[in-house]
């Protein structure tokens, strides 16, 4: 009888190490808001997102290909940059056919830990692209790691959240010995049916709707396959794959 391969959930950056990503599928979760705006990006027509891990280095490299740069810190736009981390501001109008240079405070530097720690395969998911992502790790059969970006190496509960949703619909399928995983499963089938209602709960729906108003990048946040694309990292950028 084959072996399931594995499943586990990295509930922080800071406990990424722990976990051998050699062989495995790194799916980076940023729900507030970097992976969702990678996707939604990518839905409306982005050519890719090239994720940075600096404002300077995002001015730099939007030049010399006629990207866009863009990025936040702590919630807000980064001082020097015109366009930020919300996936509503990446229209097909405003984005189809061009490249986002991406930096945010969480998901971009996971995303860079991922490859310092030489991951197989890299893959970017929130709410918007829960489909996507799912078909795409039962298609590969391969191990994964779920990892959660938090907020500043600390947990969060909106990661966790849609870790939970990706392990509730592929539970059967992989072998989970992990009481993370069980946990975040077990979270997201409490919640799963009124997650809108559950948000002003979450520290980080504070910062952003609270201090910048933001309830609307909420609401596409945690709505399921509203840009059900895949974001693939491939060559130093973000692309779909197909």
């Amino acid at each position: 009888m084959k072996t399931q391969p594995s499943l586990f959930t990295s509930l922080s950056p800071a406990l990424l190490h722990l976990y051998d990503l050699s062989d495995s599928v790194v799916v980076i979760i940023d729900v507030f808001r970097a992976t969702s705006t990678i996707a939604s990006a990518l839905h409306n027509g982005a050519r890719a997102v090239i994720p940075v891990d600096s404002v300077p280095k995002a001015i730099e490299m939007s030049k010399n290909i006629d990207g866009i740069a863009a990025g936040e810190r702590d919630g807000m736009i980064a001082e020097g940059l015109q366009h930020g981390n919300s996936p509503l501001e990446y229209s097909r109008e405003f984005i189809g056919g061009r490249t986002l240079v991406l930096t945010t405070t969480n998901g971009t530097r996971l995303l860079q830990m991922a490859l310092d720690r030489n991951a197989s395969t890299i893959v970017a998911g929130s709410f918007p692209n829960l489909s996507a992502v799912c078909d795409y790790l039962l298609a590969q059969k391969k191990n994964v790691v779920l990892g959660c970006a938090g907020w500043k190496d600390r947990f969060n509960l909106e990661d966790t959240l849609f870790a939970g949703a990706v392990i509730d619909r592929l539970q059967e399928q992989f072998s989970i010995h992990c009481d993370s995983s069980l946990m975040a499963v077990s979270l997201y089938r409490q919640h799963k049916d009124n997650l809108l209602d559950f948000a002003p709960r979450l520290t980080h729906y504070h910062r952003l709707v609270q201090r910048f108003g933001l309830i609307e990048d909420i609401t596409f946040c945690l709505t399921p396959d509203a840009a059900n694309v895949l974001p693939f990292y491939k060559d130093g950028k973000l692309i779909i794959k197909k």
